[in-house]
């Protein structure tokens, strides 16, 4: 039997992609073994956000290439689609598959490479677990047309497109019978998901309601949302007590500065989004804000910078991926070119990174001696302890048994510092084991 390895960099989207590809060569006949080991086809799914995750890209086909000059290598995703708009080879890939393509990788790779159309199929099965996760994260939208003046993604995902709401509610309920209690809704522009663009009549929250209205789901937790997409109706929905969404929003704020912003084409200012965040806090009981903030525009002035600071200082986030711009070929912000050195951007990343950790960390410490439920992953801490990930996006160590993987759970939280907290079970009765 063959071997298929995947890997994937990136966004949520991509993974819930890189399960989908992962699947069909399941039911076509291949074995599925991790990265790190030998196959005869290793898939790539690449990431074209900022310059470092497109050379990351390349990066991981080179590797695998050397590691096995045997197998082929197959590469999809954003780097592959911008390789393809650009009319340039990717080195050391066998197959670039186009992202309106990905999911019929399979398909392609068959057609490609004859001599493994004769590899005995699978029986077809609905689905398996997620492999390698213990939460399973849904795609539920893709395509953005907003344009942000710095970003590629409209020129690898242009077509936007919402599934099917009946698609999604069952392969949540799938994935949560198979042991899966958390899920994530996944999309590119999440919150604009609707009839308009293919869910077969309702709109994101209501696609939400339906979704916890499964008893099999315990919990589901929103990906990245764009602040103008966090409604009114969102929040009166996870206000409500014993709401199962997660009480946790990742709201990229990109500058504190609103002139950035609108150099940015980001439609809206430092105020809307100070006051949405505000209105989040005081509604939403024991919600984490987390969110993305890029250093370096060019356009940005020490000034500017300051200000994304005072922002970060105001609401202390429970976490902030902070990264660095770098120009992306075709976009608007590329007339500007790369005006911020990059001694500059390290600093202002340097000294972001250090205080969204200890907003992170200060966050994480209101909750020591509070019970919290927590999404138990399936690996171990180099301590040997699980890990776990609460509503409120709060990472957490404890001991427990190996089964609990995929469940919620409930964890009394012991300590907090350096980004991870440690805990203990707090339930009275272990959940049952599932039986295999």
């Amino acid at each position: 039997m063959p071997k298929a390895a995947f890997t994937t960099l990136g966004c949520k989207v991509n993974q819930y992609e890189t399960q989908s590809i992962l699947e069909s060569f399941e039911r076509g006949g291949f074995d599925i073994v991790p990265i790190g080991e030998t196959a005869d086809v290793y898939v790539i799914n690449t990431c074209s956000v900022t310059g470092q995750a497109e050379s990351k890209s390349h990066q991981t086909v080179r590797s695998l290439a050397r590691r096995n000059p045997n197998a082929k290598i197959v590469v999809t995703g954003c780097a592959a689609q911008m390789a393809l708009n650009e009319r340039k080879s990717f080195e050391a890939a066998h197959l670039l598959v186009p992202n309106p393509e990905k999911l019929s990788t399979f398909e392609r790779f068959v057609q490609a490479f004859p001599e493994f159309s004769s590899v005995e199929r699978k029986a077809e099965t609905e689905f398996s677990r997620f492999f390698g996760r213990s939460r399973a994260t849904i795609k539920i939208q893709d395509g953005c047309s907003v344009m942000c003046s710095y970003c590629s993604i409209p020129f690898t995902r242009p077509v936007m497109t919402s599934r099917n709401f009946e698609h999604v509610v069952n392969e949540a309920r799938r994935y949560a019978r198979l042991g899966h209690q958390e899920i994530i809704l996944a999309g590119v522009l999440i919150g604009s998901y609707g009839p308009e663009t293919g869910s077969g009549g309702p709109d994101f929250e209501q696609l939400i309601e339906k979704l916890c209205e499964l008893p099999e789901v315990k919990r589901i937790r929103i990906s990245s949302i764009e602040m103008r997409q966090v409604s009114n109706r969102l929040i009166a929905m996870m206000s409500e007590k014993g709401s199962k969404i997660a009480p946790h929003l990742h709201i990229p704020l990109q500058s504190g500065s609103t002139k950035v912003l609108k150099d940015m084409h980001r439609p809206y200012a430092q105020d809307d989004f100070v006051r949405l965040c505000e209105t989040v806090y005081d509604r939403i009981h024991d919600v984490a804000i987390t969110t993305d903030i890029m250093v370096g525009f060019p356009t940005e002035t020490d000034e500017d910078f300051e200000q994304t600071v005072r922002v970060c200082e105001r609401i202390r986030f429970a976490k902030g991926h902070i990264f660095r711009f770098s120009l992306r070929p075709g976009t608007p912000a590329h007339k500007w070119g790369d005006a911020v050195s990059a001694k500059t951007k390290q600093e202002r990343s340097a000294r972001l990174i250090e205080i969204t950790n200890q907003t992170r960390d200060e966050f994480s410490r209101r909750f020591v001696g509070r019970k919290l439920t927590a999404a138990v992953e399936g690996k171990r801490s180099r301590d040997g302890l699980l890990t776990a990930i609460t509503g409120n996006y709060i990472h957490v160590e404890f001991p427990g048994p190996e089964y609990l993987a995929g469940k919620v759970v409930p964890i009394r939280i012991v300590s907090a510092q350096s980004g991870c907290a440690a805990g203990d079970l707090a339930a009275d009765r272990l959940p049952l084991r599932m039986i295999e």
